[in-house]
C-alpha cells in the first residue's frame, strides 16, 4: 500500500473508556498542520473547521494553539463523537460544534477569520466543491484565510501512486464523480467566490495546503 493512501484513508479504532474513534492519518498530520497554522495565523482569530470528523484536529490544535477560537461542524448523524471529543478535551477555545453540511445553502455562521479542512476536498463531487467555496466566501471576512490540506492533482496528473489509489478509492465509496481535483481548477473556483491562492505548501505523504485570502 503506498504512502499517501495510508495517510489519507479514514482509519478509525476504538480508544480507552470514552470508545472514540481515532483517525491515524490524524495522528500523523496533525503536528505539520499545526506549524502551518501557526505560521499563517499567528494571532487571535476564530476559525471554522470544515467536515470535523473525529474532533482530533480541533481537540489537538486548541491545544498547540489557544490563542485559536476553534468552532468545529460535521453533518448531523456525526455530531456524537464530535461532541464527546469536545467534552473530553476541556478546551474552552473548542466551542460547541456546529451541524454544517458544505452543499447546504445557509451556513449557520455569520462570519469568521479563517475556514480550515482536512481530507475533504477530494470527498466530494465538483458541484458540493463549488457550493462549499461559496459558503467559505460568504462567511470569511475580508482578509481572512481559506485552508484546505489534503492531495491534489497538477496538470491532470497524479503526483504518486497512492494519490492514484486514493482517487479510485474515493469514487468507489463516496461518489463516482468525487476524487482527487486539479490544483489549476481549485484555484480557478476559489478565485470567482474572490478567494485568492495565496500559498500552496509541501505537507507530507504528498499532500499540500492550499492558502487563501478573501479580496474584495
Amino acid at each position: 500500500m503506498a504512502t499517501n493512501r495510508a495517510d489519507s484513508l479514514p482509519e478509525f479504532q476504538i480508544v480507552n473508556a470514552a470508545e472514540l474513534p481515532v483517525s491515524e492519518a490524524c495522528l500523523r498530520n496533525r503536528q505539520p498542520i499545526v506549524d502551518v497554522l501557526a505560521t499563517e495565523l499567528p494571532g487571535r482569530a476564530v476559525v471554522l473547521e470544515l467536515a470535523s470528523g473525529t474532533g482530533q484536529h480541533a481537540e489537538f490544535i486548541t491545544e498547540q494553539l489557544p490563542h485559536l477560537t476553534w468552532q468545529a461542524s460535521e453533518v448531523a448523524n456525526r455530531m456524537g463523537v464530535l461532541n464527546a471529543r469536545r467534552l473530553q478535551s476541556h478546551r474552552d477555545n473548542f466551542l460547541p460544534p456546529l451541524v454544517l453540511d458544505v452543499g447546504q445553502d445557509l451556513w449557520p455562521v455569520k462570519q469568521v477569520d479563517a475556514v480550515f479542512a482536512a481530507n475533504l476536498v477530494h470527498c466530494l463531487d465538483w458541484p458540493h466543491v463549488r457550493a462549499m467555496l461559496y459558503g467559505v466566501g460568504r462567511v470569511l471576512r475580508l482578509g481572512g484565510l481559506a485552508l484546505f490540506y489534503g492531495p491534489y492533482n497538477y496538470n491532470g496528473e497524479f503526483t504518486s501512486d497512492g494519490n492514484r489509489a486514493l482517487d479510485a478509492w474515493v469514487r468507489q465509496e463516496f461518489h463516482p464523480n468525487a476524487g482527487l481535483k486539479d490544483f489549476e481548477q481549485m484555484v480557478l473556483a476559489a478565485r470567482r467566490e474572490k478567494l485568492r491562492l495565496l500559498k500552496d505548501v509541501a505537507m507530507p505523504a504528498n499532500n499540500r495546503m492550499l492558502v487563501f485570502r478573501k479580496y474584495q
